[in-house]
């Protein structure tokens, strides 16, 4: 074996796992940084930062649309593609250039450009070169899943990497899965007047929600879209530029065919663990290929930690960020701290948006905690009546024995942003559904309406 490079710290990955090489490198200790593709990790480059920007783009096209509710008559526009796309490319591709250019200006951290995998007992192998370190923090991320359907790998199929990108606008796009990126891109691309297909095998799109809210989005998903519950793709076939996939419904069993010029896959994503070979240094993983951390980050090898998406606790840049800081606590500190998972919150920025946190009353009832139910609609409140939002509510899930919030659900304009407060409460004092009840709101803001759910569970 070639000399071994001996550093402090060597970071797998260029997200959030970049903030702890800086946060290292900062206190004079040696770090690495290995990153094969572009600098920022999957949540600049390929998720999180372009899709808001397209959706915004989408949000902007369905306000035009609305406006005659108002009385105000829209003529006409016209969308450039093109132009939308490369906006949000051109965005992101830019701010990783100069991620880039610093990490290679820099002499610590140290960045490799190349692909790597284990070949020991904390012994990397990055290009040509070994590197190896007391401590290691594996960042690696996901990808997207490919399912294994007759015909797939040859039909020109994309994912949401490629969907972000492309550079001419489907007529009809299909899409197989019913989760977060299938209601994201299909807000996208309907908006622009793309016909769109979604084949999801349960009965209800984003079915991981709370049940009542997966109910109403898929309710409302139907108006807009063609959606195909209870199915399962069976193949796939490419005649030209047309694609083709049979679906069987599972329920009567009854096949169909659905004929478009792209198909997306957005069944999942799987983690990048099997890529680094993880295995060979002895690195623990679950049965999905997910890398199996205690408490503290830190995985069955002492001075190897794991955070973000590889490690599979929650699929979020934001939930990232916050393992990240407890790694750099326990990689640098004498004393180390668990990570505080309490109140992970998430947004879908569809149409219409969805901000949640806590458990969903299915868990509870699986979990058999008593609970009770507050629930108000966004149209029984000033601010939801003047923007004639109708199909919008806030559903709080409160233990009955001491009022804490055990879960939250909105469904809604800016759910993203009104799931906020319900955070704070939950994470601050005992938790309680007072915390938000004693706190005097805005009217007529459109915040009333989670007040207002929180007084309807007394």
């Amino acid at each position: 074996m070639a000399k071994i490079q001996k550093f402090d710290l060597i970071v797998i990955g260029s997200g959030a796992g970049l903030d702890v090489a800086a946060a290292v490198a900062s206190k004079g200790l040696k770090t690495a940084v290995i990153e094969k593709g572009r600098l920022g990790g999957t949540c600049l480059n390929r998720g999180c930062i372009p899709s808001k920007m397209l959706l915004h783009t989408a949000d902007v096209i369905e306000t035009l649309n609305n406006a005659k509710i108002f009385g105000i008559k829209v003529k006409g526009y016209e969308t450039d593609f093109s132009y939308i796309i490369k906006r949000a490319s051109r965005t992101v591709d830019k701010e990783s250039a100069q991620m880039e250019r610093g990490l290679m200006h820099s002499k610590n951290p140290i960045l490799f450009k190349e692909k790597c995998e284990f070949v020991g007992r904390k012994i990397i192998k990055v290009g040509a070169e070994f590197v190896t370190a007391n401590k290691i923090l594996i960042a690696a991320g996901s990808r997207p899943t490919i399912p294994k359907i007759p015909g797939l790998k040859n039909s020109g199929f994309i994912t949401s990497t490629e969907a972000l990108r492309l550079k001419k606008q489907p007529k009809t796009l299909t899409i197989i899965g019913g989760g977060y990126v299938a209601a994201e891109l299909a807000h996208f691309y309907g908006s622009l007047g793309t016909k769109i297909n979604i084949v999801q095998r349960n009965s209800l799109l984003i079915d991981r929600e709370d049940g009542e809210i997966a109910a109403r989005f898929t309710e409302i998903a139907r108006t807009k879209y063609n959606v195909y519950a209870d199915s399962e793709p069976m193949n796939v076939s490419k005649r030209g530029k047309e694609i083709a996939v049979t679906i069987k419904n599972k329920k009567n069993n009854r096949k169909k065919t659905l004929r478009s010029d792209a198909l997306l896959i957005a069944v999942g994503v799987t983690p990048n663990s099997d890529t680094l070979n993880v295995k060979r240094a002895g690195i623990k993983t679950d049965k999905r290929g997910y890398v199996i951390t205690d408490k503290y980050l830190e995985t069955n090898i002492k001075g190897v930690y794991a955070i973000g998406d590889v490690v599979g606790h929650y699929l979020f840049r934001h939930s990232a960020n916050l393992e990240a800081e407890c790694a750099n606590t326990n990689i640098l500190g004498k004393r180390k701290v668990p990570v505080d998972y309490r109140a992970m919150p998430h947004a879908i920025f569809a149409s219409p948006q969805i901000g949640s946190v806590g458990l969903t009353e299915e868990k509870l009832k699986e979990k058999g905690i008593g609970y009770a139910v507050g629930k108000k609609e966004y149209i029984k409140t000033a601010k939801g009546m003047a923007i004639g939002d109708r199909t919008g509510f806030v559903k709080f899930l409160v233990e009955r024995r001491t009022g804490k919030i055990l879960g939250c659900h909105i469904m809604g304009t800016d759910a993203s942003t009104l799931i906020h407060e319900v955070i704070v409460a939950m994470r601050s004092g005992d938790g309680g559904i007072d915390n938000i009840t004693n706190a005097v709101h805005v009217h007529p803001a459109l915040s009333e309406v989670v007040v207002k759910a929180a007084l309807s569970v007394r």
